[in-house]
């Protein structure tokens, strides 16, 4: 379904998709939205797709300035608030009480940025974070679940970079690397989208 919801003065739009009765929700950030991101990129809507099949009210939305989200883009602060305002909107319209944030590329720098500071939120999904501009020291001490996916040619989170912060990440944590991917996933969104679902179903 499609929805709009307050961000400070703004006004974004977004898509929910309400499984009802359902304990948990979750909301998903999208890549760079100065470089195509939102709402409808592939990966995006895989990882959203794996989280309703593991039981989850979902929220997708563009950021402010992206699709028919008003407003601009504002370097990663005004985004924050719109990911805050994005898991209001989806605890108040659906009364789910623990909340998974998911995020792929810029959408995973602001969901770390975020989740410190959000007592609902108790799993992370954090798709191909570019490590070569953002770290994970927001997390260090998080306790929520969290998961790490990344492919092992990705231009902009390598292997080894991801391996070596997260020995610095409290538990608990996990992390699947994909064969064969870059920072895009092309043809292989499948594969996080299983990734996601094997996550969700151990917890």
């Amino acid at each position: 379904m499609h929805v709009t919801f307050p961000s400070g003065a703004l006004t974004l739009e977004g898509e929910l998709t309400s499984l009802g009765g359902a304990a948990r929700g979750a909301v998903i950030c999208h890549p760079h939205p100065q470089y195509g991101g939102d709402m409808e990129d592939p990966v995006v809507l895989a990882v959203a797709g794996a989280l309703r099949d593991a039981g989850h009210t979902t929220l997708r939305f563009n950021f402010r300035g992206v699709g028919a989200s008003s407003g601009s883009y504002d370097g990663g602060v005004g985004e924050v608030e719109d990911l805050r305002a994005a898991v209001h909107f989806l605890v108040q319209q659906t009364g789910v009480r623990h909340i998974t944030l998911a995020g792929y590329s810029f959408g995973a720098i602001i969901v770390l940025q975020v989740a410190p500071s959000a007592p609902q939120v108790d799993r992370l999904v954090v798709v191909a974070p570019p490590l070569a501009f953002a770290g994970l020291e927001s997390i260090v001490s998080s306790t929520q679940d969290k998961l790490f996916i990344v492919g092992d040619h990705d231009q902009y989170c390598s292997v080894a970079q991801l391996t070596a912060q997260l020995a610095r990440i409290a538990a608990p944590k996990d992390h699947q690397v994909i064969a064969g991917a870059d920072h895009f996933f092309a043809g292989l969104t499948a594969a996080v989208a299983e990734g996601v679902r094997s996550f969700c179903a151990k917890l």
